[in-house]
């Protein structure tokens, strides 16, 4: 089948358009990597997807919401569906599939060439809750590209909506990863492009901040006042007061809002005072950091657990509710957060507790970023390394032997 032409010969140009397929049957013909790819979408619209393969990939197979056949494609595949797409390896298949559609009055996109399908798919992308689509003459490479760039522009605000609605009022708390600006996640950033006011801790990327229009109000949680006891309730209330003032707040934390970072209370003051609030999970740095210096914290055969503890206050102290002994006993990864002043005292009592002075340590310094600097010990060694190298926060300490993995990527 040839693709409809116009009064002089050529091919037509296609309509954009938006479909509400919510509850409507969707066929796609074929399960592989681009039945793969169009599946997430069709979902999210709420389609009803029915996938005719006779040999399917594991992944689109356990698609969540979507039902499965597997065998050869059928004519009458195709009964009630609104949508429909050729996506076989079979230019022959794909073929009868388009046609069968036409005769059907139900548009269809042939994936293997564009021309000869009654519909086109747009690279599309999103925006708080705008979309937008690309359509490029069939030519895949060249939309995709355009949708990459309008994404990167609408996110760092180089591209703006004219009339763009600021975001309703409520507080997002954000991790930033664990310190390289490029490591928060995309819907991270995107909030935190939508902010009236950030409140900032101080391992949040700084270079985040600076890309930031000079309308958004910046606190640093570090200088919130009221003394250090009363520092956690006053940032609590920075984000409540700001939040009922009719502001979009981003709370943006160093690595994960929930690991060590007191996300919870934060959302818990939220939720008390009646403020919408979201978590936007970040990039965890006691697992980041260690992968940036070529250290997997876990590995088949080497390690089946990966224990991550705080060293904001030593063995034995009376707020501290880790048992040490149990710890050394482990034979995984143990990870130590905050414990750049007492990485000996905590040596000691995994030394104590029957752990081997040979185990390998790792300690890592500005996980990510240019400044990263990694030492490389023992246990029995690591407090009068870190001492005589000066190990500064913020750093991660990596007990384990894994610890001691050094062939890693560059």
């Amino acid at each position: 089948m040839s693709a409809p032409a116009s009064a002089d010969g050529s091919s037509g140009g296609h309509y954009l358009v938006g479909l509400d397929l919510t509850g409507r049957k969707v066929v796609l013909v074929g399960g592989g990597s681009v039945a793969q790819r169009r599946l997430p979408n069709l979902v999210a619209a709420g389609a009803q997807v029915h996938v005719v393969a006779i040999d399917p990939t594991p992944a689109v197979e356990s698609t969540p919401g979507v039902t499965v056949y597997r065998r050869a494609y059928q004519g009458d595949d195709l009964v009630g569906a609104w949508y429909v797409m050729a996506c076989t390896d079979d230019p022959e298949v794909n073929a009868r599939v388009v046609a069968d559609a036409e005769a059907r009055h139900t548009f269809c996109v042939r994936t293997d060439d564009a021309r000869f399908g009654t519909a086109v798919t747009p690279a599309s992308g999103r925006h708080r809750d705008l979309q937008f689509g690309v359509l490029a003459g069939g030519d895949h490479r060249q939309s995709a590209a355009l949708r990459a760039a309008i994404g990167r522009a609408l996110a760092d605000g180089s591209l703006t909506v004219d009339d763009d609605a600021p975001h309703p009022p409520g507080v997002a708390l954000i991790g930033g990863g664990p310190g390289d600006p490029d490591l928060i996640t995309v819907r991270g950033q995107k909030l935190l492009q939508a902010a009236d006011v950030v409140v900032a801790d101080r391992l949040a990327p700084p270079q985040l901040l600076a890309e930031l229009g000079p309308q958004v109000e910046i606190v640093d949680a570090a200088k919130v006042p009221y003394g250090r006891a009363m520092k956690q309730e006053a940032i609590n209330a920075v984000l409540v007061d700001r939040a009922k003032a009719g502001k979009f707040v981003v709370r943006l934390k160093g690595g994960d809002p929930y690991v060590y970072g007191r996300g919870f209370e934060e959302v818990q003051a939220c939720v008390e005072a009646g403020v919408p609030v979201t978590v936007v999970p970040g990039i965890s740095s006691p697992i980041a950091v260690p992968a940036s210096a070529g250290i997997p914290v876990t590995h088949r055969g080497v390690t089946h657990e990966v224990v991550i503890a705080s060293g904001h206050v030593p063995p034995g102290h009376p707020d501290s509710l880790i048992d040490w002994a149990a710890v050394a006993r482990l034979r995984g990864t143990l990870v130590l957060m905050m414990a750049v002043e007492r990485v000996d005292v905590f040596a000691d009592a995994l030394l104590a507790g029957g752990k081997p002075p040979h185990t390998p340590v790792a300690m890592i310094e500005n996980g990510s970023l240019p400044t990263q600097r990694v030492l490389r010990t023992d246990l029995a060694d690591a407090g009068a390394t870190a001492r005589e190298h000066d190990l500064r926060p913020p750093a991660i300490v990596v007990i384990g032997d894994v610890a001691g993995f050094t062939d890693a990527p560059s």
